[in-house]
């Protein structure tokens, strides 16, 4: 398997009912160790306070190394207010100036597929950092284009593009790049010279692009009777992704697991399940997709 290098921000996430370590980063860092995919993540935390133990916690016990995560005497582990609506919805408060906005430039990684997203390039530090981390790796390389309020600019996003190769958006998210840039998915793809874009649709399902906007694979949504909240529901569909995208496997019959995956964490209290146990049936069904032809 390649490995895969995740760079960004790891927080907590504050609930009604109790915190739960998360940042999309940190969600499918996790969900990857938990696979058995080799990952490297890379985020900063505060040296010594409630939350950044959590943050630590929470990665031992998916497995996840904890070595590329930097600690912060200045600045405190990131924080989310997550605000639930009746429906299951939810809107996140995200609290600024955290440790993962004064993120140092990691090593250089040769032949990794590179995940990173647009939060965490929300500060000058920890932004000048992830675009150098993204620019010294050889591999392929996936946005995940989360427009959050500070990070929802067109220049944000155009400087992100520019250094990806695939990119992963949902329906709102496409529709304001196509309202910035193109009028159209080809034409998008083209200006960012993109090889992917996977548009996730939620309850709808999901789609994949090739690099002149024709449609290589889609799926419908499934079903999840058991609703809790969508929180990481996105990044384990990223997780999925990456992992079939190191082992080399089929992409269609990744994202068809992803897309399971995603509804199955639409069941659970927050991005991961309490008891990584619960992961293993899906670690076994993504080491048995059929390999790419």
């Amino acid at each position: 398997m390649s490995p895969v290098l995740v760079l960004g921000e790891a927080l907590v996430d504050e609930f009604h009912d109790g915190p739960v370590a998360g940042g999309a980063p940190f969600n499918v860092a996790r969900s990857l160790a938990a696979f058995g995919a080799p990952v490297r993540f890379v985020s900063r935390i505060g040296a010594d306070d409630v939350a950044g133990r959590l943050v630590l916690d929470s990665a031992a016990r998916f497995g996840l190394a904890v070595g590329g995560i930097q600690r912060d005497a200045a600045h405190a582990t990131g924080r989310v207010s997550v605000h639930e609506d009746a429906g299951g919805g939810h809107r996140f408060e995200i609290h600024a100036d955290a440790a993962w906005d004064h993120l140092e430039a990691p090593p250089a990684a040769d032949g990794c597929f590179v995940y990173f997203g647009s939060l965490a390039q929300r500060h000058a530090v920890s932004r000048a950092a992830i675009r150098a981390g993204v620019k010294h790796a050889a591999g392929p390389r996936l946005l995940d284009l989360n427009l959050r309020p500070g990070t929802d600019t067109p220049e944000l996003a155009a400087e992100s593009l520019m250094l990806a190769d695939w990119v992963k958006i949902n329906e709102d998210e496409l529709d304001r790049l196509l309202s910035w840039f193109e009028p159209t998915l080809p034409a998008l793809m083209a200006r960012f010279a993109l090889q992917r874009v996977v548009l996730t649709r939620g309850a709808a399902g999901y789609a994949l692009y090739g690099d002149d906007g024709r449609l290589l694979a889609s799926g419908e949504g499934v079903a999840q009777p058991a609703f809790v909240d969508s929180v990481g529901a996105g990044d384990s569909f990223t997780a999925v992704l990456l992992a079939g995208l190191s082992r080399g496997a089929d992409v269609a019959a990744t994202l068809a697991l992803a897309n399971r995956y995603a509804a199955m964490i639409c069941g659970v209290r927050g991005p991961l399940p309490a008891d990584p146990v619960v992961l293993a049936p899906w670690r076994e069904a993504l080491h048995a997709l059929p390999m790419e032809s």
